[in-house]
């Protein structure tokens, strides 16, 4: 409800004023120097008030938004630990070779960017000689999260350092041949320099976060000092409009995670024009992490500002500063100095003034290259600033003209995201800005040279002496020397491998019983990491609040309502569930953290994240792709799988299509297990295959089901065929051997179907089915194209599934509760003739027989189908099918 005037009423008005002559006295006084001395000067009086009334400790809101200035003034910046003449020509070998490797390699039409290293590039260069740390100290060092299209300049400087070679700099994104360089930070094509995988953008915020969380996690729970470790992502500021950018910074601040800095360079371009055109990007970033609670450190202005700033006696520059679009402000990067006059000193008659005592080049210097992002001691002074920050994150905005140094042909121009090469007259001119010894002869046109110093030269002792002096070099990953973890005991798996008698037990609970046990184990069991987003009690996860905790940085700071109960809620500093609320992103960040832990820590863990199927792979299916190029291992586990065993949950809610997904990703070993003791023969394996002797650099993604059934005991000698994707469960009984035969094969909670059809068919209708569970169809697909290509190099092997189907009698009928696309996958090595039953289309809401029936997978639409397979190879007659559609009422 609003007030007659039309305004809400405030929430002031809702506390009593003890003292109302007082509270009218003070809105007196802004009311008389409003009138004396103006708005600005009564703004200004008021945010130094609150200003003053934050540093004496009062409880008041922060303001979201400051001047259009740096936070470090020039008279506030630490002296400077460097030499900046040597500096100056480290970052000016850098500019060139970055550029030169870009416009080398366009010879082949492969591309990369130039203009986002050149804005950059002190960014990097001061946190490589003062700041990052690196790994020959405590093995962790810190964690370099890098812009993706800033890799030319990273290459740059390794080639300086030595570390890649000129030829390898000539492969910048041509790998086939074995020597090259990926287009992007990928630790699967270059694992000794990446870390992490950062190009999609969105995610490397989203990961920095959750690796300064899991840094603190790991400390807490007393199994790795991360205290010197520090979490550096370097992002663009049209990157921050991706939603996982900016998802996590309330948990960065909730945390305290002041092991963690965002650095964001703030050029004002995204990849084809300005990021906020008519508004301004450097405040709206500042209000948004300010909001959610974060130190922001504005780097915005280099020191030839310090003239205008001085001259600004009456704040008319700060205040046309704050109200000129960005889109306005690239505009004047590009022309001369008398439009800049005109339209940005001339919308005021104090900055007029201003103007007539400046000349025309220190007018250009300002506007058109003094930024704080290009200047070393600008950006040292700020990331001393976010190390010596305690109690919460910092984030940098940096601010830099894009494609700075590469001449007026690529600065601020809206296309220069595309632009792939410079010309010999740009390289020419490019040379002498950054006074480099390269002379006209060696500039040909169509090859330009790279530049190095010499390896014993001034600058790059210099850089080797400072990466020494930081721990070695960086970015760097390393997987480091440590013993293979010991294999459980039996004891976790044999209930799983027994059975459950009469009792029925879902595949989701029989999961999380055998991880429940393996968390007991005396050597391995603290290395387990279990995460789920918000879903635990779904899963029968609530067992593990009370015994292992819920990881929390504060503990538990109330009692909770349910402490009386067995299965209480419980918190705790060295808790070891993430259960991460209602964030499948967040706890697949969590997920990658834990599951590459064994080389950016050197510590070993084993995560295991369960979720809801529908979930995972169509969520965040990027980030299973970031996972596979992290090289992390663990276990993904889909619950509540397939589509037709989630009653009444609908369209949305039904999966009948995740493997399919997941089998496009070759890190990825895909199981669809149907019984409880197929769980414990893949789980066993996968701890030996990723944590054994010979680790293997994959990940398990494993669905389990909600339906309770009976579990069997594990037949014998069915171990090898579970592992590798196809066993026979249970053959035909009781028929002649002239009867007509028939091999069903099904996967996950289909078993059950095909266990009743195969019965149903002996029964009714004379024919002999065997049961084959098919524990994976993608494994089943990996080994056959395997074989396929061991064909094209001369090797005879014959796939494991034409094998084990060898001899079958009758045709093979796949059934799943899956799209007929994921038990397809087979088809082409199946011998015998192949047909394919499946949840094709969308979801649909109602029980689990009803939804079966309507996608036709059920058992009576089994028999159908195999009486229709058999008819038309004239083993049943064409009436059985027709008879068996009206029985069953199809």
């Amino acid at each position: 409800m609003t007030d007659p005037v039309g305004k809400l009423p405030s929430e002031l008005d809702q506390l009593p004023d003890r003292d109302t002559e007082e509270t009218a006295e003070w809105a007196a006084s802004l009311d008389a120097v409003t009138k004396a001395a103006g708005p600005h000067r009564a703004a200004y009086l008021m945010r130094r008030t609150l200003q003053h009334a934050e540093g004496a400790g009062l409880a008041l809101p922060k303001l979201l938004e400051t001047d259009y200035v740096n936070t470090i003034p020039t008279s506030a910046e630490p002296s400077f630990d460097g030499d900046a003449e040597i500096e100056a020509r480290i970052t000016a070998w850098n500019r060139w070779n970055a550029a030169a490797m870009v416009t080398r390699g366009s010879r082949f039409g492969v591309g990369g960017h130039i203009a986002t290293f050149a804005s950059a590039a002190w960014l990097y260069e001061t946190g490589f000689n003062h700041f990052f740390r690196g790994k020959e100290g405590d093995g962790s060092g810190d964690q370099l999260y890098i812009q993706g299209h800033a890799s030319p300049g990273i290459y740059a400087r390794a080639f300086l350092d030595g570390r890649i070679s000129e030829q390898q700099l000539d492969n910048f994104r041509q790998e086939a041949g074995g020597n090259g360089l990926p287009s992007y930070p990928h630790p699967r094509r270059l694992p000794w320099l990446w870390e992490f995988p950062t190009v999609s953008m969105g995610l490397g915020p989203l990961s920095a976060i959750y690796q300064a969380r899991f840094n603190h996690y790991l400390q807490n729970r007393g199994i790795k000092d991360t205290s010197q470790s520090h979490v550096w992502a370097f992002l663009g500021d049209g990157e921050m409009d991706e939603p996982e950018s900016t998802a996590a910074l309330t948990l960065a601040s909730r945390e305290r995670l002041d092991n963690l800095t965002f650095v964001i360079n703030c050029n004002l371009q995204r990849l084809d024009g300005p990021v906020r055109a008519n508004f301004k990007i450097v405040q709206e970033l500042e209000a948004r992490f300010r909001g959610a609670g974060w130190n922001v450190v504005k780097t915005l202005w280099g020191n030839a500002w310090d003239e205008l700033f001085q001259l600004d006696t009456n704040g008319a520059l700060v205040r046309r500063l704050r109200e000129v679009p960005d889109a306005q402000f690239q505009t004047y990067q590009t022309r001369d100095a008398a439009y800049i006059r005109e339209h940005f000193f001339g919308a005021d008659p104090a900055l007029v003034q201003m103007a007539q005592v400046l000349t025309d080049a220190k007018i250009l210097e300002c506007f058109q290259t003094s930024r704080g992002g290009h200047e070393a001691r600008k950006v040292y002074a700020a990331y001393k600033a976010a190390l010596e920050f305690k109690g919460a994150p910092t984030v940098i905005l940096a601010q830099t003209v894009k494609g700075y140094t590469l001449g007026p042909g690529f600065e601020s121009k809206n296309a220069n995201h595309q632009m792939k090469k410079l010309s010999g007259q740009e390289f020419r001119a490019m040379r002498d800005l950054l006074d480099l010894p390269i002379p006209d002869a060696e500039l040909n046109e169509d090859l330009v040279p790279y530049g190095h110093p010499g390896a014993d030269s001034p600058e790059v002792r210099y850089l080797q002496e400072r990466r020494a002096a930081l721990g070695g070099p960086a970015p760097a990953r390393r997987v480091h020397p440590v013993a293979p973890l010991p294999q459980p005991a039996d004891k976790p798996f044999a209930p799983l491998l027994k059975g459950s008698g009469k009792q029925e037990m879902a595949t989701t609970m029989a999961f999380v019983r055998l991880v429940k046990d393996l968390m007991r184990d005396k050597e391995t069991g603290r290395r387990w990491v279990p995460i789920v987003p918000d879903e635990a009690r779904t899963f029968g996860m609530e067992s593990l609040f009370p015994s292992a905790g819920i990881y929390s940085p504060l503990g538990q700071t109330y009692e909770p309502v349910d402490r009386d109960q067995l299965m209480y809620y419980k918190e705790a500093k060295d808790g070891q569930v993430l259960n991460e609320g209602i964030t499948e992103a967040g706890a697949m960040a969590d997920f990658i953290a834990a599951a590459t832990s064994y080389a950016t820590h050197g510590e070993t863990m084993i995560p295991f994240y369960i979720f809801y199927s529908m979930f995972g792979w169509q969520r965040t299916g990027d980030q299973m792709w970031q996972l596979a190029d992290q090289l992390g291992k663990g276990f993904i586990v889909g619950a509540t799988a397939g589509r037709t065993t989630l009653t009444g949950e609908g369209l949305q809610h039904a999966d009948g299509h995740s493997h399919l997904i997941a089998a496009t990703n070759p890190a990825s070993l895909n199981y669809d297990p149907a019984f409880a003791y197929e769980i414990a023969v893949i789980v066993k394996d996968g701890l030996r295959r990723m944590y054994g002797e010979n680790p293997e650099d994959v990940f398990y993604y494993l669905t389990v089901y909600n339906e309770p059934k009976p579990q069997p005991a594990m037949p014998e000698g069915v171990e090898e065929g579970i592992v590798k994707g196809l066993y026979r469960f249970k053959e035909a009984e009781g028929l002649t051997a002239d009867a007509p035969g028939l091999q069903l094969l099904a996967s996950g909670t289909a078993i059950h179907w095909a266990l009743e059809a195969q019965q149903i068919l002996a029964e009714e209708w004379g024919v002999a089915a065997d049961v084959w569970s098919a524990t994976s169809w993608g494994e089943l697909r990996r080994d056959a194209l395997e074989c396929d290509e061991a064909l094209l190099r001369g090797e005879q092997r014959v796939p494991y599934v034409t094998r084990a189907l060898e001899g079958a009698p009758g045709p093979v009928l796949a059934v799943s509760d899956w799209m007929r696309q994921v038990p397809d996958q087979i088809a082409q090595w199946v011998p015998q003739d192949y047909s394919s039953l499946g949840t094709d289309g969308f979801g649909i809401s109602d029980t689990r027989d009803a939804a079966r029936r309507h996608f036709g997978v059920d058992a009576r639409s089994v028999v159908v189908a195999a009486l229709a397979q058999l008819a038309r190879r004239g083993e049943v007659k064409p009436e059985s099918v027709a008879e068996a559609r009206a029985r069953y009422g199809m």
